[in-house]
């Protein structure tokens, strides 16, 4: 049996993984970062997904990063024992990350505030624990996080330092890389994260202050990086997948793109050449990262059933459970032309198959429970669950 037969009897829509796909990105980028002699700590919350972290983290004491507490459980329970919780704490968080250290788990957290400090520190003291502590770092105003120079940086160290946790090192992420549009841009990108980074662990180190660990990373960033001197950890995500939006900017190509959103056909509008598909923004996304970019690519580009991208389609809509595809810009004649001496799009069947590429893999990736995984060495189709909730 083939894939696409097997595809056909699932109904849609649903999250496709090609898997050949997954393991060649995955490959890349820890080839990539190999000369660099630093540690890769990739990001769960895109795969979020205990089966599928299995092709991502070579062991069970591999280094991960995960978005949730709830993932960080959920990695525990499956034995995952190395994990950053790369957002910033709150108090109430405070007893599920003891839980967590109780149960052996290496897990560190991050803060950036006098507030959030005293409160770890209050917590421990009260609780005779140390929780490990990465203090953020904004590398380009993107959002949280202390500037590197900030006379704060120490005070906040030194809080938690005397105070009674463990202050482990700093993090930081260029969320402006996504902004970027070019090699140089995207280099310039990498290489203000890590000067950021080495400037604020710096100023610890001269302050009398631990600083072991030295985070950067985002999928940009982690694939044109060309110094990583001073830093000892790389973080990056949506790498596994990749999505129109990198592709967008140049870190990748669409072809690379290693997850869909299966769909079928389920109406047209033969006076517009529209067809109709069951996936709406409820299994697409309501995500249009690729709007502010040289190519608008809707609510995802267009793929035959075997995953081959038909130029020029797109989903140029999208309802709770349906979506529009027309044929957008100069292409139009061209699609038109070229489907079979002028088929129409709206000759195409009610119940074929479409693939749609999405914008960002994990908004797409978090409307579903799962998804089936298509790998070339399997005749049966593999399936991953996703973690779900906070």
């Amino acid at each position: 049996m083939s894939i696409t037969t097997s595809l056909a009897k699932i109904d849609t829509p649903f999250l496709l993984v090609d898997k050949a796909k997954f393991d060649t990105n995955v490959a890349f980028l820890r080839a990539k970062l190999a000369p660099h002699n630093v540690i890769l700590r990739p990001h769960l919350k895109t795969v979020k997904s205990i089966a599928g972290a299995k092709h991502v983290l070579e062991g069970f004491d591999s280094p991960a990063t995960v978005s949730t507490v709830k993932e960080a459980e959920a990695f525990a329970d499956a034995g995952y024992t190395n994990l950053t919780y790369a957002v910033g704490i709150t108090p109430q968080k405070l007893p599920r990350i003891q839980a967590l250290l109780n149960k052996g788990i290496n897990i560190s957290i991050l803060l950036d505030s006098v507030a959030q400090a005293q409160a770890v520190t209050a917590f421990c003291q009260a609780q005779n624990i140390k929780i490990p502590t990465l203090l953020e770092i904004d590398c380009d105003g993107h959002r949280g996080g202390i500037q590197p120079d900030d006379t704060r940086l120490v005070e906040i160290g030194k809080i938690l330092h005397q105070g009674g946790a463990e202050l482990r090192g700093v993090l930081t992420h260029a969320g402006e890389s996504y902004d970027c549009f070019n090699k140089a841009a995207l280099v310039a990108a990498a290489e203000g994260e890590r000067h950021a980074a080495v400037i604020a662990a710096t100023q610890l180190i001269a302050s009398g202050l631990p600083c072991p660990v030295v985070s950067v990373g985002s999928t940009p960033t982690a694939h044109f990086a060309e110094n990583l001197d001073g830093v000892t950890e790389v973080r990056a995500g949506v790498y596994t997948f990749f999505d129109l939006v990198m592709a967008g900017i140049g870190v990748c190509k669409p072809d690379d793109i290693a997850l869909s959103v299966v769909t079928s056909v389920i109406g047209h509008n033969e006076e517009k050449d529209w067809l109709f598909i069951d996936a709406g923004w409820m299994s697409l996304s309501q995500d249009r990262g690729t709007q502010s970019q040289r190519q608008d690519c809707g609510y995802g580009l267009v793929c035959d059933s075997e995953g081959n991208i038909i130029p020029g389609l797109q989903v140029i809509g999208a309802n709770q459970e349906h979506g529009i595809i027309a044929a957008v810009g100069s292409d139009i004649d061209r699609i038109t032309d070229g489907m079979n001496d002028g088929l129409r799009l709206s000759d195409i069947a009610v119940g074929t198959q479409l693939r749609i590429l999405p914008n960002h893999a994990c908004a797409t990736a978090a409307m579903h429970a799962g998804y089936y995984v298509a790998d070339p060495v399997q005749i049966e189709l593999d399936y991953w669950a996703r973690i779900q909730g906070w």
